[in-house]
C-alpha cells in the first residue's frame, strides 16, 4: 500500500489494529458459543469480551513475541492472555489457526468489498449525470480509431454506465461468494469443535459457515473475487483511454479538469496533460495482475498449505485499496471533465459528410443495385473527398450513375444528422430506465 494510491477508509481495513481486533472478535464469539452450549464457564466468555475489548492490542509487542515463536496467531493468543488472565485458557479450544485466520480474511474482504461498492455507486451516479448533460451533443463515433457514424457524447458515457453497473453486479456477487466462515477445526472436520460455534460465529461476524473447509477456505471463492476485481479495473481502463484519446490535441473534443496552479510540464508551461486518465489506466495494470497469483492459490497441498497466504497478505490489501483508489479518481474525473461540443462539430465535419455514406449505399440498393455496385459508387465518390477534400454530398450529386437513382433531392435529405440520433432515447430507455 502507498500512501499516495490509497484512501484512509480502505487502508484501515488492513492495518494491523483492525486484523487483531476482527481476531480477538472471532475468538471471543466462539467462547461465548462455547459458554451457551456448556463446554466452558459462561463467566470466563465474559471474562474475555469484558477484558479484550477494553484492551489495546499493541502490535509491536505481538511482533516481538512472534519473532520467538514464529507463528502470528500464538503471538496474539499470547498477548491476548496478558489482558484476560486464566480465563484466556478457554480461548482458541478446539480451533486452529486458519479459522481465525480465514474467517478473518473474509470479513476484511467483504468490508472491501462494501466500500468498493459504494465507489461504483459513486461513479455511477457521475456517469449518468453527465450522460443525460449531452444526451444529445452530436459527435462522431470512431472505429479502429478513423471516423465511422455520428453517436452522441451522452451515449458514449451511457455506454460506461451500463458497464460500470455490470461490475457493481459483479462484485455483490464476489462479496457474496467470499462471505463464508470456517471455525471447523483441524483438517476442517468439527472433531475438537461443535459446529453451532461456527453457526454462531458465522452470524455475529456477518458471514455463512463454509459448507466443507478442510482446513481452510477453500480458495476459489477468492481467485473469484479478485478476478472480479480485474475486471473492474479493466472497465476503469477503457473508461480512462477513451477519455485519454479524447483529449489529444488533434481532436480536443474533453478534457480533464485542469486546476488553478496546476502544472502539465517541467519543461514546457503550454502542456495540459491527461495525468488522472493515465494514472488509473496504470493502476488498473496492477490491480489485473493481482488476480493470477489468487488464481494459482487455488491448488493446494491436501487439507491444508500455507504457500497461498504470504500471496493474500500482499494482494489483499493492495487490489483492494488501488481498486478503490482507481474507482474515485475515475469519477473525479468524469464529474469535472471539460466538454468541447464544438470541437465535436469541427470535427464531426472535418471529412466532409463522409459519415452518410452507409445511408447512401442503402438508399440505392433500395432503389434496385446491387449491393456491390452500390458500394463501388459511393466509395468512388468517397475517395475524392477523403483524398482531394472535395464535399461528399457535392460529389454524389454529380454522379450521374447515383442521381439515376437517387435525385439529388433525396441526397440532400440524408445528410441530415438527426437520422442518426433518432434512436438515443430508446437507447436511454434501455439503460437507464425512467429517468
Amino acid at each position: 500500500m502507498i500512501p499516495r494510491y490509497s484512501r484512509k477508509e480502505m487502508t484501515s481495513i488492513w492495518e494491523p489494529e483492525t486484523r487483531f481486533r476482527i481476531w480477538f472478535e472471532i475468538e471471543a464469539h466462539a467462547a461465548t458459543a462455547s459458554a451457551e452450549i456448556g463446554l466452558i464457564p459462561k463467566d470466563a466468555a465474559k471474562k474475555i469480551w469484558e477484558k479484550g475489548s477494553a484492551a489495546s492490542f499493541d502490535v509491536a509487542r505481538i511482533d516481538e513475541i512472534e519473532s520467538v515463536t514464529k507463528h502470528d496467531v500464538i503471538a496474539f493468543l499470547t498477548h491476548l492472555a496478558e489482558f484476560v488472565g486464566p480465563e484466556a485458557r478457554f480461548v482458541h479450544q478446539g480451533m486452529t489457526s486458519s479459522d481465525v485466520l480465514d474467517t478473518c480474511l473474509n470479513v476484511q474482504l467483504v468490508r472491501a468489498a462494501d466500500l468498493i461498492i459504494g465507489d461504483i455507486d459513486r461513479l455511477l451516479a457521475a456517469l449518468k449525470t453527465r450522460a443525460y448533460e449531452f444526451k444529445d451533443t452530436v459527435t462522431i463515433g470512431r472505429s479502429h480509431g478513423i471516423h465511422a457514424e455520428p453517436t452522441t457524447f451522452g451515449l458514449k458515457l451511457a455506454f460506461a454506465y451500463a458497464e460500470f453497473e455490470r461490475a457493481r453486479e459483479r462484485v455483490v456477487a464476489a462479496r457474496k461468494e467470499v462471505a463464508t466462515c470456517a471455525i471447523s477445526g483441524a483438517v476442517g472436520t468439527f472433531a475438537n469443535i461443535d459446529p453451532r460455534i461456527e453457526a454462531y460465529v458465522a452470524e455475529k461476524m456477518g458471514l455463512t459457515p463454509e459448507p466443507v473447509s478442510t482446513q481452510i477456505i477453500p480458495r476459489d471463492r477468492h481467485a473469484m473475487y479478485f478476478a472480479v476485481l480485474g475486471v473492474v479495473a479493466s472497465s476503469i481502463e477503457r473508461l480512462a483511454i477513451e477519455i485519454r484519446h479524447l483529449q489529444r490535441t488533434e481532436v480536443l473534443e474533453a478534457e480533464e479538469y485542469f486546476s488553478p496552479g496546476q502544472k502539465g510540464s517541467s519543461a514546457m508551461p503550454h502542456k495540459r496533460n491527461p495525468v488522472l486518465s493515465e494514472n488509473v489506466t496504470g493502476l488498473a495494470r496492477l490491480v489485473r495482475g493481482y488476480s493470477i497469483p489468487a488464481m494459482e492459490n487455488v491448488a493446494l497441498w491436501h487439507e491444508r498449505d500455507i504457500s497461498h497466504s504470504s500471496v493474500e497478505r500482499m494482494i489483499g490489501p493492495d487490489a483492494t485499496v488501488t481498486l478503490d483508489f482507481a474507482l474515485n479518481r475515475l469519477a473525479g474525473i468524469i464529474e469535472k471533465l471539460v466538454v468541447y461540443p464544438g470541437n465535436m462539430k469541427k470535427n464531426l465535419d472535418k471529412l466532409g459528410g463522409l459519415h452518410n455514406s452507409q445511408r447512401v449505399l442503402l438508399a440505392l440498393t433500395q432503389a434496385g443495385v446491387s449491393r456491390e455496385d452500390a458500394y463501388a459508387l459511393v466509395q468512388r465518390n468517397a475517395m475524392k473527398t477523403w483524398e482531394q477534400g472535395k464535399d461528399f454530398l457535392t460529389e454524389l450529386k454529380s454522379d450521374a450513375d447515383v442521381t439515376a437513382k437517387v435525385p439529388a433531392a433525396k441526397l440532400e435529405a440524408m445528410f441530415d444528422l438527426d437520422y442518426h440520433t433518432a434512436q438515443v432515447d430508446t437507447i436511454f430507455k434501455r439503460v437507464f430506465g425512467a429517468h
